[in-house]
């Protein structure tokens, strides 16, 4: 029985133990990778799995442990790169910024398009919007379907992203926080770039770093 609902399979790549997100609609069996940070074979073989075929491959934002296996992905998908252009600047940088952490990635490709606010992005019969959350990054997006949120690493279960990066911004991060995300239905569940998912009311209520 084919499903309605957007499907979500989420897995922890790289020795940063990154969120990537495989994305797709069962009736078509049409989908998308976001942060596929590291380990692309990992990634590849849970595709052929799944027996999907991936259209995009989306970045939250551009550090490297988000980025780390686009290159390879792109190449054996045959899959547009989708990124905001806010970030470029840690694209181009990507593999001597992982280098200086001691961490090996073919160098990330130029996305094949430039992602903005607003921006809607099909994956099968769904839609993600485009929701630009700058502060842990210049251009980091959240990606928006109903009541769930790809958020990247804007917000955590119990924390946020770190500012002290950079091109990071706290001040940056708490407005995105507040105006972009904390105004979205409690009950929407934020599958974040690192650790466990939560919810945009546990979040409000509880996250001491960015107060409702």
């Amino acid at each position: 029985m084919t499903s309605f609902k957007l499907q979500v399979e989420p897995l922890i790549v790289g020795p940063l133990f990154s969120n990537c997100y495989i994305i797709w609609d069962d009736a078509v069996k049409q989908g998308a990778t976001i942060d596929p940070g590291d380990d692309a074979n990992i990634i590849l073989k849970k595709v052929n799995e799944l027996d999907i075929k991936i259209n995009y491959i989306l970045a939250t934002h551009g550090h490297f442990d988000h980025v780390g296996a686009v290159a390879s992905l792109r190449r054996e998908l045959k899959a547009d790169f989708l990124a905001h252009e806010g970030d470029f600047f840690f694209l181009k940088d990507g593999l001597n910024a992982a280098n200086r952490w001691g961490i090996n990635i073919e160098q990330p490709p130029k996305p094949d398009k430039f992602i903005e606010d607003g921006d809607k992005i099909k994956v099968g019969r769904f839609e993600l919007e485009v929701i630009h959350t700058p502060g842990h990054s210049p251009g980091g997006v959240s990606f928006l379907y109903d009541r769930m949120l790809f958020g990247g690493d804007t917000l955590f279960q119990g924390s946020i992203g770190r500012t002290d990066f950079r091109k990071g911004s706290f001040e940056d991060l708490a407005k995105s926080i507040r105006t972009r995300l904390y105004t979205l239905p409690d009950d929407t569940i934020v599958y974040t770039g690192h650790g466990p998912v939560t919810t945009i009311g546990d979040e409000k209520r509880y996250n001491a770093f960015v107060k409702a």
